[in-house]
This record gives structure tokens, sequence and C-alpha cells, in this order.
């Protein structure tokens, strides 16, 4: 299992939700868990996906999910489950 949280920050609009999930059911990524919250204008949603089966690296997946968040308006990071756990440890 590669785990890897994928974050998605901007103003709120139609079809975020939508677009990024198409992305990762057509590349094969599972969503294994998902939290998303709308404060006034502003979406945010966290997901853990797992990057186990996606025929694609990484870094190209990373690139393609910034390139959709940039063409809907909203800032779009993935970062590896390690790295993420390594920069939030007290």
């Amino acid at each position: 299992m590669k785990k890897t949280i994928i974050t998605v920050v901007g103003k709120d609009t139609v079809g975020i939700i939508a677009k990024v999930c198409t992305y990762l059911a057509n590349n094969r990524i599972n969503i294994m868990d998902i939290s998303q919250t709308i404060v006034q204008e502003y979406f945010n949603m966290m997901m853990i996906v797992d990057l186990g089966t996606a025929e694609k690296p990484f870094d190209t997946i990373s690139d393609e999910l910034a390139q959709i968040g940039e063409e809907i308006g909203v800032i779009v990071k993935c970062q590896r489950e390690e790295i993420f756990n390594s920069m939030h440890r007290i």
C-alpha cells in the first residue's frame, strides 16, 4: 500500500470533488478516507488515497492533480504519508 495525502483548498465552486475523484478513479487510485468542509465560501478537502494500483508514478500524479486544481481555481497538493507524518510529528 502506498498511502498519499491529498489536500484541496480554495474558493468553493461546483464540481471540485467530481473533477478530483474522476481523475483518481480513471487512474486506479483508491480513496481510503475523505473529509471536506466549506467555511463561508472556502472549500477544504483532505483525502487519504492508496497509489498501490496506480500505473503512473507519484510525481506525475501530483503534477496532473495540481494542473486540475489550476483549471478549477483551487490548490491541490499531494504528500506521501511518511513525509506528511514526519512534518506533523511533535
